[in-house]
């Protein structure tokens, strides 16, 4: 159960920081090199530490119904005048994160519905683990798809609503992750259904 516990916690460490690293390689794309110049394109954990994201939030998350585990990573700067896309940009900033937690979801539970599964490995250590790797990023996934801000989902849907939503989007952001906590301890519990959903449809196995 220790090794598990601390197993996680790395998964989540490293999920967290891909998902920003997405972010900054998106960006770059498109002709900002922001995250770049501040040293934010790396593996190295230290610069994408946020306290309350990365300490703080992920024992909070432990103590909610169903115990998932999720938080975030210091958030990795970018120039959206610097962005070549204008219109789109920002969103596909924004959508790069979660698709990388998509797309490691994806890799490791198709890896245990495809193989370890058919190979009656279900019970093995190793899809233990890669269960894991998929129940953190799914987790992360469906968090910040959720269109509050200042999560990813309130960017997305900016590039979609009229103008006015980005003034009142922007009044929200004053009060940061504060938000986002009172996100989490009342209306989260809506959210959460959809993980073992995503997880199940995924794996083929039940959470």
């Amino acid at each position: 159960m220790t090794f598990q516990f601390i197993f996680s916690l790395l998964v989540l460490l490293y999920s967290v920081i891909i998902h920003e690293i997405s972010h900054g390689w998106a960006a770059l794309f498109q002709g900002d090199r922001t995250a770049e110049y501040e040293g934010r394109l790396t593996l190295n954990p230290i610069p994408h530490i946020d306290l309350v994201g990365t300490i703080i939030l992920p024992l909070i998350s432990l103590m909610l119904p169903g115990s998932f585990l999720f938080g975030w990573a210091k958030p990795v700067p970018f120039n959206p005048y610097n962005l070549r896309n204008r219109r789109w940009g920002e969103a596909i900033v924004a959508a790069a994160g979660p698709l990388s937690n998509i797309a490691l979801a994806l890799v490791f539970g198709l890896f245990m519905r495809l193989y370890l599964i058919p190979a009656g490995l279900g019970a093995s250590p190793v899809t233990t683990l890669s269960a894991i790797i998929v129940l953190v990023n799914v987790t992360l996934a469906i968090f910040n798809l959720v269109p509050i801000p200042p999560l990813d989902g309130s960017k997305i849907i900016s590039a979609i609503l009229p103008s006015g939503w980005m003034r009142v989007r922007q009044a929200i952001e004053r009060f940061g992750f504060l938000g986002v906590i009172v996100f989490l301890l009342f209306i989260w519990q809506f959210f959460a259904p959809l993980i073992p959903w995503l997880f199940t449809a995924i794996t083929g196995m039940s959470l």
